[in-house]
Order: structure tokens, then C-alpha cells, then sequence
């Protein structure tokens, strides 16, 4: 694959918020009336980052660092939760805190990673198809649309996957639409930045990917 300048940065920045998210995740948190776990708060931004990458860089380049982001996501997640079993230290008074926060169970590494690889890869293969169809015009109708798709397999995904059973359905049904609600605003309030980074990253990695001859298997590393 072609070096690039900036692709190394964008790759392990959104690896970070992808796992940051994730941890915070664990707090649920109202925000400007919406109940939310906290994670959303900074998730929406890999959405964002995806946007760019199969925009500028292509679906090709997208799939690759979905799956670093999928990796990474899966590593701290096994780490906290070997970690958590460890026996605490008898002068550590700190295992019940530990646990409320890094203590994953499996059931929410499994939501949050099938949400992930469902929602991610939906959202890049929109993007990267009404770019073709568009020929490369109005790029916020591919962020927006793809980010609808994306955001909605998401959150549906992670909320009853996690908490079907253990919360009340009034309140999953709560979280999946606020969640949803909020990220796609996000995308849209940040579209003007989307477009700064986009121009940014064409102008200076001198690249414009159309994929009009993709394989577009998400499992073809």
C-alpha cells in the first residue's frame, strides 16, 4: 500500500477514541435532556474518521483500520477484564471501583464490538458507493446518509445486545434513540469540519479514491 503522510496519525487517533469511548461507556449520563452512556459523547467521532478515510484514502484503506480499530478495541477489553480477575492486593481497597468501571463482562464486549464492526463497515461501503453514483459531489448527502445507516445499526446493536434483559424495554428503547439522536447530530454540526479535512488531506496526499472496482468483503484484510 502507498505510504501516506497523515494515514499513520488518523489510524492510531481513531483507535484511541475508539477504546477511550468505549470506557467511558460505562456511565450513563444525561445530556441536553438525553439519556446517554457516556461514550457517545466521543464515538460519533470515529464515524467522522471513517468518513474521511473512504472518502479520501478509499474503502480499501477504511477496511484496514476498521480492523486495527477492532483489534485494538478487543485488546483492552480482554486486558481489563484479566486484570479484574486478578486477586487486588489486601492494602488495594480499590477492586469494587476497578470493576464498576474496567470490569467488562463479555456480554458488553460482545455488543460493543459487533455494534462496531456492523455499524463501521455499513458506513463506509454507503460512503464509498454514492460517491461513485454521485461522481464525487455534495460529500455532506454520503456523510449524512451514511452516518444515518451507520449510527442506527450501531446503537440499536450495542443497546440491546448489552442491556436487553437488565434494564426495562421503556429505557432501551430510550438509549437506543437518544444515542442515535445525538450522534447523528454530531455529524451533521461537525459536517464544515469534515469538509476542512477532507480538502486538507486531498490537497496534501494528493489522492482522491473512487472505488468502482472494490471487493467489497469486509473479511479481505
Amino acid at each position: 500500500m502507498k505510504s501516506y503522510k497523515y494515514l499513520t496519525g488518523i489510524t492510531a487517533f481513531f483507535a484511541v477514541i475508539l477504546i477511550v469511548s468505549n470506557i467511558a461507556s460505562s456511565k450513563l449520563t444525561s445530556f441536553f435532556g438525553l439519556t446517554l452512556d457516556a461514550g457517545t459523547i466521543l464515538f460519533p467521532l470515529t464515524y467522522i474518521f471513517g468518513d474521511i478515510l473512504t472518502e479520501v484514502y478509499g474503502y480499501n484503506v477504511s477496511r484496514k483500520v476498521i480492523w486495527i480499530g477492532f483489534g485494538s478495541s478487543l485488546l483492552a477489553s480482554l486486558v481489563f477484564i484479566a486484570v479484574s480477575a486478578l486477586p487486588p492486593s489486601p492494602e488495594w481497597g480499590n477492586q469494587g471501583a476497578y470493576e464498576t468501571i474496567l470490569g467488562l463482562t463479555p456480554r458488553i464486549v460482545i455488543a460493543s464490538l459487533s455494534a462496531y464492526l456492523v455499524g463501521e463497515f455499513a458506513n463506509s461501503m454507503i460512503m464509498a458507493k454514492i460517491k461513485v453514483k454521485m461522481a464525487g459531489k455534495k460529500l455532506w448527502v454520503r456523510t449524512i446518509s451514511s452516518t444515518l445507516v451507520g449510527q442506527l445499526l450501531d446503537s440499536t446493536i450495542f443497546v440491546v445486545v448489552a442491556f436487553i434483559g437488565i434494564f426495562p424495554t421503556p429505557l432501551i428503547l430510550i438509549l437506543i434513540a437518544s444515542n442515535y439522536i445525538f450522534k447523528v447530530g454530531i455529524e451533521i454540526v461537525l459536517t464544515p469540519v469534515t469538509y476542512k479535512v477532507v480538502g486538507f488531506l486531498k490537497k496534501n496526499e494528493m489522492i482522491d479514491t473512487y472505488d468502482t472496482n472494490t471487493n467489497w468483503n469486509p473479511f479481505r484484510i
